[in-house]
């Protein structure tokens, strides 16, 4: 199974800033994902034409199931987090991680139905303050929906916004997880265009096995978005 990590930057290129949605859709359509976990899908703002990307991006990938989190909402528009799966979710929930007068954040916990057995899905994207990432691991960690579904094998992904690479020694190695994106210096994924820093990640645990994980540095990838996708081929073990 693969799984896609990416923020698309609501479709406007990091280097170029032109807005071309077109240009992730490549992206994303060339590496035939299962699961595709996207942040700063925009909603009919002015910057993307007036778009509903949601709309598009599900038409467009045709998948099974999919889930749009409305985090960041203006005068008109605003963007958020979007799930979209193969395979149809047999829970699915949203979780708000905005701390204080921060900028709204949100996690879309989802619980898959995979030809391997159910997969519990977390899909996020942190604050830029450090107390505020740690905080929201936290809070999602100990929070009553997701520890509904914390005995299935989990997996943890999305835009962290770790820059300084400081949650896998925390909440992470105390509840037992593992870093699929270890070593950082491996997985930099921002600035797209030159990228110096890893802040796409994914930690699992519970019998998710991680056959393969890299950061796409395509050419058209390090003009699509201001990061660059994060994927992730991987199985679920038997019992």
């Amino acid at each position: 199974m693969r799984l896609v990590s990416y923020n698309i930057h609501k479709g406007i290129g990091g280097s170029d800033r032109l807005y071309r949605l077109e240009r992730v859709i490549e992206v994303i359509e060339r590496l035939q994902p299962d699961l595709i976990c996207l942040q700063e899908v925009a909603h009919q703002t002015r910057r993307s034409r007036y778009h509903d990307q949601t709309a598009l991006l599900a038409k467009h990938f045709a998948l099974d199931a999919h889930l749009y989190q409305p985090t960041v909402r203006w005068r008109v528009g605003g963007y958020g987090n979007l799930l979209l799966s193969r395979w149809p979710f047999h829970r699915r929930h949203h979780i708000s991680l905005t701390m204080g007068q921060r900028k709204p954040r949100g996690a879309q916990l989802a619980v898959v139905s995979t030809p391997e057995g159910p997969l519990h899905l977390v899909h996020w994207h942190l604050g830029l303050k450090e107390r505020e990432r740690h905080w929201q691991v936290q809070h999602v960690l100990s929070h009553h929906l997701f520890r509904e579904s914390a005995h299935l094998p989990t997996i943890l992904v999305g835009d962290y916004n770790d820059w300084r690479n400081t949650l896998a020694g925390n909440a992470f190695s105390d509840h037992a997880f593992d870093h699929v994106t270890s070593p950082p210096s491996h997985f930099r994924s921002f600035p797209a265009f030159m990228a110096v820093m890893a802040l796409d990640k994914a930690f699992c645990r519970g019998g998710v096995v991680v056959r393969h994980a890299h950061v796409v540095r395509s050419k058209l990838a390090r003009r699509a978005s201001d990061h660059l996708p994060l994927v992730i081929d991987f199985q679920l073990k038997e019992g």
